[in-house]
């Protein structure tokens, strides 16, 4: 990896984390659903990445963003898993002649069904792990699935106005 693109990976950790705990933090839409968009900068590291890195980074964004939500490790323990199933959903994703390489697996560089079926179950995942740590079974059912899925859905769609306003094509973070 280049010099040049660590740069960038540097300047992306720290442009999430910032507009996470500073903008996004108090964002709720309709009292449920929450833009947890710090995911998004695990999920559109560059597919070659291996996964002991991509859980190392995922354990400073979480601990950065639990830093200041006051959340005691929540968002570390669900980006972390969420960091841990990347690499072998990836694999699983795997088109019939392999990556390209230096790719992000973003929208614009693999399309709108592609980076669906790649970034909703991750974010599912992660949404689902965040929201029952977060319970630990003191909340009904229902509320925390509510929460789940209109966060999940949240995110999604700030991910692609994201992507769409500040992402090129074939290009890194």
């Amino acid at each position: 990896m280049t010099s040049n693109r660590v740069l960038l990976l540097v300047g992306g950790f720290i442009l999430y984390l910032i507009v996470q705990v500073v903008l996004l933090k108090n964002m709720v839409v309709f009292g449920t659903s929450f833009c947890f968009l710090y995911v998004f900068f695990i999920l559109l590291l560059p597919i070659e990445m291996k996964t002991i890195p991509v859980m190392l980074i995922s354990f400073a964004m979480g601990m950065g963003v639990d830093l200041f939500y006051d959340t005691i490790g929540i968002h570390t323990a669900s980006l972390v898993a969420t960091a841990f199933i990347r690499n072998t959903w990836l694999n699983i994703l795997t088109p019939t002649g392999g990556y390209d390489e230096n790719l992000n697996p973003s929208l614009l560089n693999m399309g709108m069904g592609w980076y669906v079926t790649y970034s909703l179950p991750l974010i599912l995942l992660h949404h689902t792990l965040f929201f029952f740590i977060e319970s630990l079974g003191t909340n009904l059912f229902l509320p925390v699935v509510q929460k789940i899925i209109g966060s999940a859905i949240f995110a999604f769609l700030m991910s692609i106005i994201v992507q769409l306003l500040f992402y090129r094509r074939r290009r890194g973070i």
